[in-house]
């Protein structure tokens, strides 16, 4: 799957995350925050695959959000945080992958893991609870602290993942794959 090779900035100040579009966009108050395009730019902005640059690089205190609606009848999504892509690179194997959330809704598992050197982690999977509903809206925030991601579904805290991949500034990239659509991402 290759990355888009055509981004603009999402009018979001120094934290944005590039998008495959020309326009600069606000959330409805007018506000920088969460990408929030019209209606009919949906489907073209935020398609699924989605590839976007994470302007800056991750760092203690910042935050990505991804707001969503579950396909009625879905298989599995992915969203995968992965550092310093370079178009040219014609080896995926070779990027580092520092938080990939996998999401499989016939084992009702979220399930956490990243590659350093073109080694995966041991893949995480014990939560609480599992949050998603078929064709239901969802609410995902991933907090970079110093020593690990938070994640957040839906305003609870689900999980931490500590840090494998040590350089955040290098965490620059977002994909986000499988059986949702994205209504909000920032």
């Amino acid at each position: 799957m290759a990355f888009c090779s055509k981004m603009a900035l999402a009018n979001m100040g120094k934290d944005a995350i590039k998008i495959e579009d020309d326009r600069n966009l606000k959330n409805s108050y007018g506000d920088d925050g969460l990408i929030s395009p019209d209606k009919e730019d949906i489907s073209r902005i935020l398609t699924v695959p989605f590839s976007g640059r994470i302007r800056g690089g991750m760092r203690p205190g910042k935050k990505i959000i991804v707001m969503g609606i579950i396909n009625p009848e879905p298989d599995s999504f992915d969203i995968i945080l992965t550092c310093d892509h370079k178009e040219e690179k014609d080896d995926e194997e070779l990027i580092d992958v520092a938080l990939k959330l996998s999401v499989r809704f016939a084992e009702r598992q979220y399930l956490r893991s990243a590659r350093v050197s073109g080694k995966w982690s041991e893949e995480e999977a014990v939560i609480s609870y599992f949050p998603f509903i078929p064709d239901q809206p969802f609410r995902i925030e991933i907090h970079c602290e110093h020593q690990r991601f938070r994640i957040f579904v839906d305003g609870h805290q689900l999980f931490d993942f500590y840090h494998k991949v040590k350089s955040l500034l290098a965490i620059n990239m977002i994909r986000i794959v499988g059986s949702l659509q994205i209504t909000k991402l920032g």
